[in-house]
């Protein structure tokens, strides 16, 4: 009776032991499936995070290739993504390491917009300007019987101008004019009866300009492309330059209206189309015509 319970005691142990090894077995493998679709999730993050930080660099390669400025800071910024992106295919995918990632990546992301933004600013100016400045430069093109000197001098000057502080004029006029024994100037269109020729402007207000005395220029060319005036030389760092008159006038980064008086000779008036160009210092900054009958 004894061994006959003992036997059962025995089959019932057995028993749960099996179902225990049966259970256990399902719950390994469980383990199993759930850790390895874990990894599964977690690589597929780190290739995610892998293909964000070279869509970054791809950004700051592209800004760098078509941008002349704030370069030092984009290149800064790509070497550390460059960094961060090696520091991610050498790591094994864990939870840390990827939420660690994803708050640099966020970082990065918002230094980009702030870089790229600023670049955007910068490179609209450049724009502006550089409409500006091939402006002039199509009005230099067509003055096709000045000496090469002058060519070359202005080629020169034009790569060294600063374009965020440079001068603009409007309202550029010029104009015959009678001087009366009074000292008065009657404005007047006939050749027969000029004594100076004025030209009148309005500098414009510019905060990024230096304030202080600024020498301005002027030429005249008559309707057979002679210079009019004094046949002032001045000497400028691409070399000399031969101007109508000249006047010094005190700038103060506000409005500034000025008129210039260029003296005539008889043999140099003539009817037609007369040319006036504006130079602040070597740097051209206006050109008008207008016409004596």
């Amino acid at each position: 009776m004894t061994e006959k319970k003992s036997n059962n005691a025995l089959k019932i142990l057995t028993g749960v032991l099996a179902v225990a090894l049966i259970a256990l077995g399902i719950y390994t493998i469980k383990f199993y499936n759930e850790e390895k679709e874990n990894k599964a999730i977690l690589q597929k993050e780190k290739t995610v995070i892998e293909d964000e930080l070279n869509d970054l660099i791809i950004k700051y390669d592209e800004a760098i290739a078509t941008n002349d400025v704030m370069d030092q800071n984009l290149v800064d910024a790509r070497e550390r993504i460059s960094m961060l992106l090696d520091s991610v295919k050498d790591a094994e995918a864990n939870l840390v390491l990827i939420s660690r990632y994803r708050r640099e990546i966020g970082s990065l992301k918002n230094e980009k917009d702030r870089l790229f933004r600023v670049v955007d600013s910068l490179s609209n100016q450049n724009m502006m300007l550089s409409t500006t400045i091939d402006s002039t430069n199509t009005v230099l093109a067509q003055r096709v019987r000045l000496s090469d000197s002058l060519q070359v001098t202005n080629q020169n000057l034009s790569t060294k101008v600063d374009r965020a502080a440079q001068l603009k004029i409007t309202s550029l006029k010029g104009m015959g004019v009678i001087v009366r024994n009074s000292g008065k100037l009657v404005e007047n269109d006939k050749t027969g009866r000029i004594d100076q020729i004025r030209t009148c402007f309005t500098i414009t207000e510019n905060a990024l300009a230096a304030p202080g005395e600024r020498d301005i220029y002027v030429q005249v060319y008559n309707p057979k492309n002679e210079l009019v005036g004094d046949q002032i030389v001045v000497q400028h760092e691409g070399g000399p330059m031969v101007y109508s008159a000249q006047s010094r006038v005190f700038y103060e980064n506000e409005e500034l209206d000025v008129c210039i008086l260029s003296n005539t000779i008889k043999e140099k008036l003539m009817e037609g189309t007369y040319k006036v160009y504006i130079y602040a210092g070597p740097q051209l900054i206006g050109t008008s015509s207008f016409n004596l009958k």
